[in-house]
């Protein structure tokens, strides 16, 4: 069974920065289509970046500019690097894999931004 695993959250105040990890175990991890999500308290899960095998990204309008989704199939790992985090980036952050015609999820890690 596939497995996801995120890192990397916490608290932060309003302006600092956050990289979260995600390390993937039993995929063919290069193959895959990475992408992260998050899901404030009362709303639904949005996406928030995706990243290709190919290394193609694509971001939601609120996080261009200021998230950068990477990854390094080498290590199984993707990434997402977040700098000038506003309040209403918190949530809690979840890593998906896509691919094959399935998808797997990570158990998520929190981020709260506030001062």
């Amino acid at each position: 069974q596939a497995q996801l695993v995120e890192s990397g959250g916490g608290l932060v105040q309003p302006g600092g920065s956050l990289r979260l990890s995600c390390a993937a175990s039993r995929i063919s991890f290069s193959i895959y289509i990475m992408a992260w999500y998050r899901q404030a308290p009362g709303k639904q899960r949005e996406l928030v970046a995706t990243i290709t095998s190919g290394g193609s990204t694509n971001y939601a309008d609120s996080v261009k500019g200021r998230f950068t989704i990477s990854r390094v199939n080498a290590k199984n790992t993707v990434y997402l690097q977040m700098n000038s985090l506003k309040p209403e980036d918190t949530a809690v952050y979840y890593c998906n894999a896509g691919g094959l015609g399935r998808a797997y999820w990570g158990q998520g890690t929190q981020v709260a931004v506030s001062s």
